[in-house]
Formats: structure tokens, sequence, C-alpha cells
């Protein structure tokens, strides 16, 4: 069994992917001995798969007809991969060097690991918030009446050091093959967000540790694949929020996010 099988889902993102596998293309042999890649083109329109099939012909193509969403799409491709473990990657980031290697090595020395997260980076070099805590109505409460940054929002660790956190995003996630035969597959009730919070939780509640790994950095130009899916975006958000939360939840965290940005505006909080 090969050590890894690096999953991207791509939705019209034709240049961003170009770019994602030509670095991990800079991988060479290491690759082609440790690992796969696999891209699910979610029905795009603007010749994504064409160009997959053309210009990186040992990457393995899943074409699908019509757009199935973020988390089944991530789910065809596991149940397709080979690996030891799967990286679950946006096809809006760049990995640098030594970024897979350590990533299989932490999992290869570090007993009950659920789930790695990466430290993600903008494209000026500034590190960009990508770990969660579960969502709460006394988080949201800190975050958004009482000016504690990071509470509910994404945050990122700070320092050098490997740090247990709550939850991480689904943009740079590695899943032990482990993990996946005791938790499961994404949960496709989420067509886009949200996923990567329900697995964590998920990961947690099966007695597993979420890790954040800061030494493995990877660009991310964040937000893209959501421009992709225009306006309906927001939309798979507001169905994710109520699936996850469920709707009284999601009522009451509407109404305290909304009237503490309210107060955070008029206040001059932000």
């Amino acid at each position: 069994m090969i050590n890894i099988s690096i999953i991207i889902v791509s939705f019209n993102t034709k240049e961003l992917l170009k770019n994602c596998l030509k670095s991990l293309m800079t991988y060479g042999q290491w690759l082609m001995v440790n690992g796969e890649v696999i891209v699910i083109d979610n029905a795009s329109k603007d010749s994504s798969s064409e160009m997959v099939k053309k210009e990186f012909p040992k990457v393995k193509l899943i074409a699908n007809k019509h757009n199935l969403g973020f988390a089944t799409a991530n789910n065809q491709g596991i149940k397709a991969s080979k690996g030891e473990s799967v990286f679950l990657l946006n096809s809006d980031t760049e990995v640098k060097p030594g970024v897979l290697e350590k990533l299989v090595e932490f999992i290869k020395s570090h007993s009950g690991v659920g789930v790695i997260g990466a430290r993600l980076l903008n494209p000026d070099g500034s590190i960009q918030p990508s770990v969660y805590h579960f969502p709460s109505l006394w988080r949201a409460i800190k975050e958004y009446w009482l000016d504690k940054k990071g509470e509910y929002e994404k945050y990122a660790p700070i320092g050098e050091r490997v740090v247990n956190v709550e939850a991480v995003t689904g943009a740079a996630m590695l899943i032990p093959r482990r993990t996946i035969e005791k938790i499961g597959l994404l949960d496709e009730r989420y067509f886009m967000y949200f996923e990567d919070l329900d697995y964590c939780q998920r990961v947690k509640r099966g007695g597993l540790k979420v890790y954040y790994l800061p030494e493995a950095e990877i660009l991310h130009c964040h937000g893209q694949s959501a421009v992709k899916a225009g306006p309906k975006a927001y939309q798979y958000l507001l169905q994710s929020s109520k699936i996850y939360n469920g709707r009284l939840k999601y009522n009451l965290l509407t109404l305290i996010i909304g009237f503490g940005q309210k107060w955070q505006k008029i206040f001059g909080k932000n």
C-alpha cells in the first residue's frame, strides 16, 4: 500500500487546479513511489478535465457528469484511493516542498491521530486562520459581544509547535486510513461547508485526536472555489449550518451573531 493518496475536488478552477498539480509534480520520484493523485471534477465547464488528461496523464481523473458537491466528491476519491492516508486538498492550494513527507512522518510517529491540518498561508505569505473551535452559543457571544477573537470564527494557533485542536479546515486535511475505517466517510448531507467540522467532531467522539501541524505549510487562495459556485455558495453555507447545528441552535446563533455585528459596527469595534 502506498503512503498517501492526494484527493482534489475541482469545480471550474482550471488554472488554480493546474497550479496545484504543478506544485505536487515537483515531488517527482518521491510522489510516484509513495503517493497517488486523484482529481474529482464536478462537471466543470472550463475544460478542467481535458487539461488534467493532457498535462497530467499520471493523475487519476474522475469526471462527474453533475456537480455532486464537496463531501460526495471527496468520498468518491477516498473510495478510489489506495493510500495508508488520504489528503483532502483544495484545488486553490499549492503545496510547498517537504509538506507531504512531514505529514506522512507525523502519522507514522504518532498514535491516536484522527486528522491532521496543515498551516495555510495567504498569497502574501501571512498565516491564514484554519482552525476551529466547535461552535456554541457561548462562543458566539464571546466572539461577537465580548470581542474575543478566535472563539467562534477560524483562528491560527500561535507558535511553531504541533497543537491538539478541536477542528481544522478541509482545505488541507490529512486523514489516516485507520480513521476512515473507524469513523467512516464524510457526511454527504453537506453539499458544501461544515463537512470538515462535522468530521472532526466525529473523530473526537471516536476517541481520536485532531492536530494542527504548523511546519507543513500550504499556500491557499482562500474562497476561490466558493467564487466559482456563485450566489449558491451562500445558500449552501446556510443549508449546511442548519444541518450541523439544528434549526433551534442555528436560529439562536443567527440572532447572536447578527445583533453582535450590529453592536460592533455601532461602537466601532471592527
